[in-house]
């Protein structure tokens, strides 16, 4: 048996393995996105090279054969510039996003693909689960917000956008309505015990995130009910107040406690509250209740570290309107939302920081051509517009009629997709690399997968996959040199060379070239 070291680590392995191998024996993570146990290696993406230190080449770890005394490195400054450089040529010619233009341009990160495509399918209690996951309030929102996310539709570019707004509205108000809401699950009890100074939609974000993170919440506000501007300066032809109780009455039943009628500063001080609880977040209105405080203030706000919400004083973070003036409730409802999780990682012990967002690819405005492709993948008809008028929202029958108009931009396979996490973790640029792309093709008449060969590239594993499962057709590589592409022989369509293999092959498929339908 070889014996070799990998980053000072010694390893026996049998004959005839590779150092890919080796290193998962070590317990080691590589990249490699188009090797698979039990296939032949393709060495088509090049991610997975190392360092051998004894000729000083790098080398593709998924071929490279151990040999005795070998001396590998698998995480040096080469190493990663050379894994960052082939992933970035293969994000240069990857035309897609992993995420949708709508769910990148909504302030709170909505997975609004998702939440339109459980409503097409008729479980509208997981649409607005969805909905609620990001935006706490989505009844309410769905009545003021502005719609940012429908200006970053893609299916305007063809005709109008899809109605977002709307159906997040539909999807919570039927939720409400069947007393279906707020069954979200929550981490174990901490122990711990969180100041909310203020009640409009940076507190109230704040407060159900804390909730679900397992701490302790009670809000302060000097009003009488929640609600902030929301409640205050909405007329109630717009917002009903029934429905902001609604959302608000949720996240009572998740546990937060509201003290109303008090106002911090005056009938309770923040030292008194720094004094009680493990940490504070003040989310108040406005700059005037927030110097009452005594807290340094910026040019807008409150002085607070971008990154980690944190006031000068040690456990005190702040959001929303006492930082900086947001015209939207939806970037108040993001903003407390991420001062929650810098507060759920101080009360840890760790460094506060909100989560990034995701890492995505931007395929950008499409050609003409391009967007066709896109937009035969969906209903043709016409923008729905609610019968009863815009407050009256969206009937079942109406909801149902518009969610089809969705063009699904997003990636179907972004939650498993190797280069995306891969490109992630290595700090890949997606436009490092400009010029001539592939164009986008979505082949989507096969029962149970899609294929979308701009995503392709060409590790073979499913065409060996089509080799084992003996398709009459199956997979091949097509075209010579840059040029060579998976297709199914003879110019057949993809439901005539998958008939066996399709559901195997969108498994192992490591960009989400071929990936399941939506069911």
């Amino acid at each position: 048996m070889p014996n070799l070291t990998i980053d000072g680590q010694r390893v026996d392995v049998p004959d005839g393995a590779t150092v890919l191998d080796a290193a998962r024996a070590l317990g080691i993570a590589i990249p490699a996105l188009c090797h698979r146990d039990g296939f032949r290696p393709s060495t088509s993406c090049m991610a997975c090279v190392v360092k051998d230190l004894r000729s000083g080449r790098l080398v593709p770890s998924c071929t490279a054969q151990v040999a005795e005394g070998m001396e590998i490195a698998s995480e040096t400054d080469e190493v990663r510039a050379a894994r960052r450089h082939a992933l970035e040529l293969l994000l240069s010619d990857h035309p897609a996003d992993c995420l949708a233009p709508c769910e990148t341009v909504c302030p709170a990160g909505m997975a609004i693909p998702t939440m339109i495509r459980q409503i097409a399918a008729g479980d509208v209690r997981a649409a607005a689960a969805t909905a609620r996951a990001a935006l706490v309030l989505p009844a309410t929102l769905g009545r003021v917000c502005p719609a940012p996310c429908e200006k970053g539709c893609r299916r305007g570019q063809h005709d109008a956008p899809v109605a977002i707004r709307l159906l997040h509205r539909f999807a919570a108000d039927e939720d409400l309505a069947i007393g279906a809401a707020g069954q979200e699950t929550r981490r174990a009890e901490s122990g711990k015990r969180v100041a909310v100074v203020g009640a409009g939609p940076a507190g109230l974000a704040a407060a159900w995130h804390l909730r679900l993170a397992g701490h302790a919440v009670t809000v302060f506000d000097d009003h009488d009910a929640a609600g902030g501007a929301l409640r205050y300066a909405v007329e109630d032809a717009v917002l009903p107040p029934e429905v902001l109780d609604a959302e608000v009455a949720l996240i009572e039943r998740l546990g937060a406690a509201f003290r109303f009628g008090t106002r911090v500063g005056q009938n309770v001080s923040l030292q008194d509250l720094t004094r009680d609880f493990d940490a504070v977040l003040v989310a108040v209105g406005n700059l005037e209740q927030a110097d009452a405080l005594g807290l340094p203030t910026a040019k807008d706000g409150l002085e607070v570290d971008r990154d980690t919400r944190e006031t000068p004083t040690s456990g005190v973070f702040a959001a929303g309107d006492a930082v900086r003036p947001r015209k939207m409730a939806v970037r108040a409802v993001a903003d407390g939302a991420a001062a929650a999780a810098c507060i759920d990682r101080y009360l840890a012990g760790e460094t506060p920081a909100a989560p990034d967002r995701p890492f995505t690819t931007r395929l950008g405005r499409p050609e003409p051509d391009e967007l066709a492709e896109f937009v035969a993948t969906a209903s043709p008809d016409d923008r729905t517009e609610p019968a009863g008028g815009a407050d009256a929202g969206f009937t079942p029958d109406e909801a149902a009629h518009e969610a089809p108009r969705c063009l699904h931009c997003d990636c179907r396979a972004a939650d498993s997709c190797l280069l995306r996490r891969w490109a992630d973790r290595y700090g890949a640029k997606p436009n490092r690399h400009t010029g001539t792309r592939r164009r986008v093709r979505i082949l989507d008449r096969h029962p149970t997968v899609v294929y979308e060969p701009g995503k392709c590239i060409s590790c073979g594993l499913c065409v060996q996959i089509c080799e084992q499962r003996r398709e009459r057709l199956g997979l091949a590589f097509i075209g010579r040199g840059f040029e060579v592409r998976v297709g199914v022989p003879f110019d057949q369509a993809i439901a005539d060379g998958l008939t066996e293999a399709a559901a195997a092959c969108a498994e192992v498929c490591p960009t989400g070239a071929l990936a399941l339908k939506e069911t």
